[in-house]
């Protein structure tokens, strides 16, 4: 964890990789994540925690699976939600987006459960920044 402010800009423009989180810092028992996406991740729970999302830039969706019916929230750049524990999501954006997460450390970007992982979706813990 570096102890020198770090810049957001200068972070997602260290790699290309999408759906492939880096972790910026770590706060208590959490992750500060950064992603670039675009497309569809894949439906997914995380059983024991809940996933913060911001939207550094460009727009995200997130499709939400609760109490027997689906719906979607959209967010756009200095937008965040939170997907509640035990939650059924998808995130997914159509032009691209840039987004950070709050997640606990050792979290799957692909949950607990989930469908089958497709090859464009980087199933992991997250990566460490190249400063």
């Amino acid at each position: 964890m570096s102890s020198e402010p770090i810049s957001l800009d200068q972070a997602l423009a260290s790699f290309d990789t999408l759906w492939s989180p880096r972790i910026v810092t770590r706060v208590n028992d959490y992750d500060v994540r950064i992603a670039k996406v675009k497309g569809e991740h894949i439906w997914h729970v995380h059983e024991d925690t809940d996933e913060f999302f911001l939207v550094i830039d460009g727009e995200l969706r997130i499709g939400l699976r609760e109490d027997g019916r689906e719906r979607s929230v959209t967010l756009s750049a200095g937008s965040a939600f939170t997907v509640p524990r035990g939650t059924e999501h998808k995130p997914y954006s159509a032009d691209g987006a840039s987004i950070m997460m709050f997640e606990l450390t050792g979290t799957l970007t692909v949950g607990d459960r989930h469908d089958e992982i497709p090859d464009h979706v980087d199933s992991t813990t997250g990566h460490a920044l190249e400063r």
